[in-house]
């Protein structure tokens, strides 16, 4: 079924009923790490608007992004589906010509045939052409980046920078695609506003933007979804002049400390609009951290590895919810969550889950949040690149050694040995065939979508 089919499947609440409808935040931060904030163990970054967000709800330990880069996370984010279904298998570039695809229906367009106003803010990265832009894809509007804010010869020396301190050196021609490229721009809607803006200030001025929104969304009675995607802490690390050097941690700590700052306005907002009981707000990031740029890339805590990496620290992620009034707080939760249940989790509270004909890979996450249960088992699946690399079930992780060695399968129990470091494949043979076969049955129940780059 296309998008559109599925659009004019679904029914437009009545007014009243869009009235009792909740306004939804989703925060999206870039590359922040699950060891990142001080809810969850860092010693030095202070974080006292997100630990107050998780003491008033629910913080997950166990949370996986959909893939271990920008792109393809924020694509299956989006729609509820793991990126191959939709070809955003590989981040897009400045000078990439795909995006996310126009069959793909995204929590946007979802909502906003439900009667919501639905806006987006800072970094878009699914498609940088016009008809891959926010305004294509379900949102009213939109201001920040459409990529990621490395991408210019400006901004991509950072790389330079890092490469120094470690002693390395690296061809000119690595920058070479950007070398014609005119910077990246901020926008408004469609409209190119600057280029290579101020970046110290993205974070204030996206704070503004969603504030901004919130009020107009208030002010006409709709309810609303902001989906606010911060462009931090991906290198370039940039902090306003407020909090540069205020930090323990360094420039990485400032940025943090910014971000915490960012969420406390969103919700000093809500509560001074009395929205802050109908306002479901969800905080999360796009991957793990990476940790292999040093003071440039943050903590993943005890887990091994990082971003772009199919160890356990590229894909495992904060996330907190908190609902004043409806979720019960200062829960932690080790069940095993993804970012493939914040689709289905919407659109279940919102009015009910699109037609069975439209395949989502994640669950409905109601059941833990509202009703304080255990979450049933569900499978997860490590897709990196475009490839199948391996997967969850309960305390199990099986993992590809490499591409190269696809038959080469290493098992790990990750709620004993979390920083993967004990491959126990060896006195397991039958939980390694299971999970073997369970890939290949997942493997073979669909069509990968062809590559958008």
């Amino acid at each position: 079924m296309t998008r559109r089919a599925l659009l004019s499947s679904l029914a437009i609440p009545a007014l009243a009923q869009r009235r009792k409808l909740p306004n939804i935040v989703l925060i999206n931060a870039d590359d922040l790490g699950s060891g990142d904030l001080s809810c969850y163990g860092h010693p030095t970054i202070r974080t006292p608007n997100l630990d107050r967000l998780a003491s008033d709800g629910v913080r997950f330990t166990q949370f996986y992004s959909a893939a271990p880069l920008c792109s393809p996370s924020r694509a299956a984010l989006l729609t509820g589906r793991y990126q191959v279904r939709s070809g955003v298998n590989f981040v897009l570039f400045p000078d990439s010509t795909g995006g996310l695809p126009d069959s793909e229906l995204t929590i946007a367009a979802l909502l906003k045939q439900r009667g919501y106003a639905t806006h987006v803010t800072g970094k878009w990265h699914l498609g940088h052409l016009p008809q891959y832009l926010p305004a294509k894809r379900g949102f009213d509007g939109y201001f920040g980046i459409p990529f990621s804010n490395d991408m210019s010869l400006k901004t991509n020396v950072v790389y330079d920078e890092i490469n120094k301190k470690k002693g390395l050196t690296r061809p000119p021609s690595a920058l070479d695609r950007y070398r014609t490229l005119p910077g990246v721009p901020l926008m408004r809607n469609e409209e190119v506003l600057e280029r290579d803006p101020d970046q110290t200030q993205l974070t204030a001025r996206y704070t503004e933007d969603a504030i901004a929104f919130i009020k107009g969304a208030a002010s006409r009675g709709a309810p609303f979804f902001l989906y606010l995607a911060h462009t931090m802490p991906h290198v370039p690390l940039f902090a306003s002049a407020r909090f540069r050097g205020k930090s323990r941690g360094g420039l990485f700590g400032d940025v943090v400390e910014e971000l915490d700052w960012s969420v406390g306005e969103i919700r000093k907002t809500l509560a001074a609009l009395k929205l802050d009981e109908n306002t479901l707000i969800l905080f999360t990031s796009d991957n793990g951290a990476p940790v292999q740029l040093a003071d440039h890339g943050g903590s993943n805590g005890p887990l091994r590895e990082g971003k772009a990496t199919t160890w356990d620290g590229g894909y495992r992620a904060p996330f907190i919810a908190c609902w004043k009034g409806r979720i019960q707080p200062g829960r932690v939760i080790p069940d095993v969550a993804s970012a493939l249940d914040v689709f289905p989790t919407i659109a279940r509270m919102t009015g009910g889950l699109p037609p069975a004909s439209l395949v989502l890979d994640g669950a409905d996450l109601a059941p833990v949040l509202w009703e304080g249960s255990s979450r049933t088992q569900r499978d997860f699946f490590y897709y990196h690149a475009g490839m199948l690399h391996g997967m969850r079930r309960g305390p199990w992780k099986l993992r590809r050694h490499s591409a190269k060695e696809p038959d080469a399968l290493e098992l790990y129990h990750l709620e004993s040995d979390y920083g993967e470091r004990v491959n126990v494949a060896a006195q397991n043979p039958e939980i390694v065939a299971q999970m073997k076969d369970a890939m290949a049955s997942h493997q073979a129940s669909f069509q990968p979508a062809v590559t958008q780059r």
